[in-house]
């Protein structure tokens, strides 16, 4: 991020004035296509896209270089399933049947690659249809269980999306990530969901085509039903029924975009969506969430904890430490509570501290470097602060936590007036 950047997007967010970022807007007619790397900067990222929270596509000229793109496919553009096997044959993977829905989900197994690979061959064989169902081989955490050198073979991380604090963070605890495979035959599909914890997202198409309808922030309250939950499918028959669905007459088009092989697609943050595979289909996608949508993942573990909070309030009063037990309840749903979330927030501030303090001492020479530690640390102040307000985060015990909150918020909010002027 260079320095005219910066600017440009702290401004933003004071114009925000404490507004979740990207929310509530007037959807657009289409998605911009992006078609030269070349005439396509950082900065024209963040201030097209990143910032307003709207979707672009990129073209296959920007992922030609992978070696996915060359490896994984054969020269008829197909999945070269005898690759995959001597490479990754052995590996277990997760697959989901979609003919099976699960709550508003699939259920999934687990089996080794050269199983599936089995299956998907008898899978078109059969004429896209087979006994076993239309399963689909989803987040597939290869990156995590491949080699450094492995993983430069198989794709090169955009600049666009560098700065990603989800994956950072996860790869400090070395446990988990977000970085997945996806891959599966014709009519393989993801029901509609908005991704996790309200992350960005992107998605290149290895080989194959994904067609997305897309819902901006806030057009999907009217598709929910009688009892408050939205929809499995969006395209399902059921939805007519204005009974079930009394807001049905209220809800727009969605914004449909067909995905061809090679391009690689933006998700923003808290678009709600749904995914076909119109052809054969293998793609490789990253959650991510940085500054530019902190703002939005603390909204959305707010509304998470309230919705825990609303479903066991009849225990309030004769359980004890029931705001305890409501944090338990939300981290085994969501996969984080309050007190994970500021681990998180700490982490990241800590590391962006240090590139500060030592900008702010002439030990660097990275100026991009310097503007985006910088720009990050007054997006961390200013969600840390709202987080030490919070009722809820002030009766989770901090007693062990290093530093405490109130320390940390105080280190960044004093680094933020240093680097005002670097």
């Amino acid at each position: 991020m260079d320095r005219e950047t910066r600017t440009f997007a702290e401004r933003h967010y004071r114009d925000l004035g404490g507004r979740v970022p990207g929310c509530g807007g007037p959807a657009p007619s289409s998605v911009t296509f992006i078609q030269a790397p070349d005439a396509f900067s950082y900065a024209d990222f963040v201030k097209g896209f990143l910032l307003p929270n709207l979707p672009c596509v990129f073209s296959s000229a920007f992922t030609e270089d992978w070696g996915s793109r060359r490896r994984w496919v054969t020269s008829a553009g197909k999945p070269d399933f005898e690759y995959l096997l001597q490479k990754y044959g052995d590996v277990v993977v997760p697959v989901a049947n979609c003919d099976v829905r699960e709550y508003n989900s699939n259920p999934k197994e687990h089996m080794p690659l050269r199983d599936y690979i089995s299956y998907w061959k008898e899978y078109i064989q059969g004429g896209c249809s087979s006994p076993r169902g239309c399963l689909y081989l989803k987040d597939w955490h290869l990156c995590r269980d491949s080699l450094a050198d492995d993983l430069e073979d198989i794709f090169t991380l955009p600049v666009y999306f560098s700065s990603d604090w989800l994956n950072e963070f996860w790869d400090v605890l070395n446990v988990d990530d977000y970085r997945f495979v996806y891959a599966g035959p014709k009519g393989t599909w993801s029901p509609f969901h908005a991704d996790i914890f309200r992350s960005f997202s992107w998605s290149v198409n290895i080989c194959g085509r994904k067609k997305w309808l897309f819902f901006p922030p806030g057009q999907e309250e009217a598709l929910r039903d009688c009892h408050g939950n939205l929809p499995y499918d969006v395209t399902s028959a059921e939805l007519l029924d204005t009974r079930m669905y009394p807001r049905i007459q209220h809800s727009s088009l969605p914004l449909e975009v067909i995905q061809e092989a090679g391009e690689m697609i933006f998700v923003p943050s808290g678009w709600h969506h749904q995914v076909y595979n119109l052809d054969d289909t293998i793609s490789i996608n990253h959650n991510w969430v940085n500054g530019c949508n902190l703002a939005n993942m603390w909204h959305f573990l707010q509304q998470e904890l309230q919705a825990v909070q609303q479903e066991v309030r009849e225990w309030k009063d004769s359980m004890p430490d029931w705001h305890h037990h409501c944090q338990v309840i939300m981290k085994s749903c969501t996969g984080i509570n309050f007190e994970e979330f500021y681990h998180f927030l700490k982490v990241i501030a800590e590391k962006r501290l240090l590139v500060v303090v030592s900008g702010l001492k002439g030990d660097t020479g990275d100026s991009t470097g310097l503007q985006q530690a910088a720009f990050d640390i007054g997006r961390l102040a200013d969600v840390l602060a709202s987080v030490v307000a919070h009722p809820d985060f002030q009766r989770v015990d901090t007693s062990t936590f290093s530093p405490q909150p109130e320390e940390l918020l105080w280190q960044l909010k004093d680094t933020v007036a240093a680097a005002e002027a670097c």
